[in-house]
């Protein structure tokens, strides 16, 4: 089924994602363009200054050009490197445990608490061996793992604690923003997160000197031209894709209440599966809306396209262990299961309250007949 095939009940199709890109978006790109100033520059600097006010409470933020990048130089400027063990969730996109094969380090696939899909600590805790030097917590679907127990085991254990937020702008845990918990933190501007700069990523640091280093990482090792510091990249930011994100960072918060009233109405409704649930203490920014489908997801997901327009998603179908590029055998029985059950629900902020109502009357009636 296409974008504009009509379902069997004649109503057009609810979309699982919809990136929200507008006139406001369009004239900040071509005010760039009339500019001149396409490359890194001075939007990219006020979207760095923007990002941290507004969502890391004024901690500094470096811009790169994709999350994958962000997670890849935060571990390079944390001094993670080959002989290193980064204990990672396999219950998440490759690019988490892609970003320590890249530094030369090995990640260590622990498993998940089953209710909000985030880092079990015990599990982290079973992971640790004698070259484990960091341990990098995935805030899932946007709800924040818990890192007050994280934390207190990385300090305990004299750990690193790099947090990927990659899905979760402006989520919180105990009142603090993700990213904010770590030595550094990263963030994706993918067009079907929260918000996004078209591709782009954001990392968070505390520290001043790695903050300068991840400005040199990105920039082929320079500071000032042709004045190059060590081996870097060229992975920055475009003015281009700065002044979109600006533009959506405006408009974050008034989307995240939306996709936060948008989970309560379908929570309300949804009776016949399990629905997410957010932890005391957690500010979730549902990024996804998650169910549980124990039987037959395929059949499910099926029929809720074909038969009620309702689009769905399935993150992640593979735990990243299992994946080629990896091939481990791990026992991780709460990742397993879940890749086995989750479906995910429209809750981006164009759902209307009448396609929320459709969504439920889908999932009571699909759940109803048995698939």
């Amino acid at each position: 089924m296409t974008a504009t095939t009509p379902t069997t009940t004649g109503a057009p199709p609810i979309p699982a994602a919809r990136p929200l890109i507008g006139d406001d978006e369009r004239r900040a790109v071509d005010a760039v363009m009339a500019s001149g100033m396409l490359a890194q520059g001075p939007e990219v600097a006020a979207f760095e200054r923007e990002f941290s006010a507004e969502l890391l409470a004024d901690r500094p933020a470096v811009a790169v050009n994709s999350g994958t990048t962000a997670l890849h130089l935060g571990l390079l400027a944390a001094g993670i490197g080959p002989g290193d063990e980064v204990i990672v969730p396999s219950f998440t996109f490759a690019a988490t445990a892609n970003a320590v094969c890249l530094v030369g380090a090995t990640p260590v696939f622990a498993d998940i608490e089953p209710r909000h899909y985030c880092l079990d600590v015990e599990s982290v805790r079973s992971a640790l061996t004698p070259r484990t030097r960091a341990v990098m917590p995935v805030h899932l679907y946007g709800h924040p793992a818990d890192m007050t127990a994280l934390t207190e085991l990385a300090d305990e254990h004299d750990l690193l604690v790099i947090e990927d937020a990659a899905q979760a702008h402006g989520a919180t845990w105990a009142g603090r923003p993700v990213g904010t918990f770590g030595v550094a933190g990263a963030f994706s501007l993918y067009p079907t997160k929260n918000m996004t700069s078209g591709e782009g990523g954001m990392i968070s640091v505390v520290e001043p000197e790695v903050e300068r280093l991840l400005r040199l990482l990105r920039n082929q090792g320079m500071e000032q031209r042709y004045a190059n510091e060590v081996v870097g990249f060229n992975v920055r930011m475009t003015d281009l894709h700065a002044a979109i994100g600006r533009v959506q960072l405006r408009k974050l918060a008034g989307w995240t209440e939306r996709r936060r009233v948008a989970a309560s109405r379908l929570s309300a409704g949804i009776t016949s599966l399990e629905t997410p649930t957010v932890a005391a203490g957690a500010t979730h920014v549902f990024h996804q809306y998650t169910v549980r489908v124990p039987d037959d997801r395929a059949g499910f997901a099926r029929a809720l396209e074909l038969e009620h327009g309702v689009g769905t998603g399935v993150y992640y179908p593979t735990p990243v262990h299992r994946l080629p590029s990896f091939g481990l055998e791990v026992d991780l029985p709460e990742t397993e299961r879940a890749a086995r059950e989750v479906l995910s629900l429209p809750v981006h902020p164009s759902v209307t309250d009448d396609e929320l109502d459709r969504i439920v009357a889908a999932v009571e009636t699909v759940a109803g007949a048995g698939r």
